[in-house]
Parts: structure tokens; C-alpha cells; sequence
């Protein structure tokens, strides 16, 4: 129920948490992150399940993502180890560039 509740806030109060972020700078940050969320056909290994493509996604989905990776609410170990060390700007700035680029 906690968990429930949570994920309602953060969906309540994601326009007032989401930041306006710089594409470009979003692209430099986002470059590892091409390298399984830009690429077709990619599975992850454990759990087994596949890695979304990221083009033209909600900027405001990609930045509560991860910020929830950030703070340990979203559990994946690597996508956790990425985001550990972004700043809400960074955060920002890697939505933008998402949310601007399509998937081919």
C-alpha cells in the first residue's frame, strides 16, 4: 500500500518536480545509456526482460524514472549504479535529450 501510495504522489506532483533540461548537454550524459537503451533488440540478463528504447519518451516518465533509481525506490541494480551519481539537472538534461530524439 505504501508503495501504491507513493508512486500516486509522484505521478500527482510530476509536473511540479520536473525540471527543464538542456538536450545537448543531455546528450553528452546520456551516451553510455545508448548503449542499451538506444540499440534494438536488447535483453537484459537477469531479470530477463527487454531494455526499452528510449526516443520520445515523456520527458517527465525518464526523470521520475530516474530519480526513483536514484533513491533506491526502483531496485535495478545497474540502472541504480547510473543514476546514483546525477544531479536533478543532470536528471533534466537526459529527459530533454530523450524526449527530443526518436527511435528508429
Amino acid at each position: 500500500m505504501k508503495k501504491i501510495l507513493c508512486l500516486f504522489a509522484s505521478l500527482l506532483f510530476a509536473n511540479l518536480a520536473f525540471a527543464e533540461g538542456n538536450a545537448e548537454t543531455g546528450k553528452e550524459l546520456a551516451f553510455t545509456c545508448m548503449g542499451c537503451h538506444g540499440q534494438d533488440g536488447i535483453r537484459n540478463a537477469y531479470p530477463g526482460y527487454r531494455v526499452p528504447k528510449l526516443g520520445g519518451q515523456g520527458g517527465e516518465y525518464i526523470s521520475i524514472a530516474l530519480q526513483a533509481y536514484r533513491s533506491g525506490e526502483r531496485s535495478h541494480p545497474t540502472m541504480r549504479g547510473h543514476a546514483a551519481s546525477l544531479t536533478d539537472q543532470d536528471i533534466a538534461d537526459i529527459a530533454a535529450y530523450f524526449a527530443g530524439i526518436q527511435n528508429n
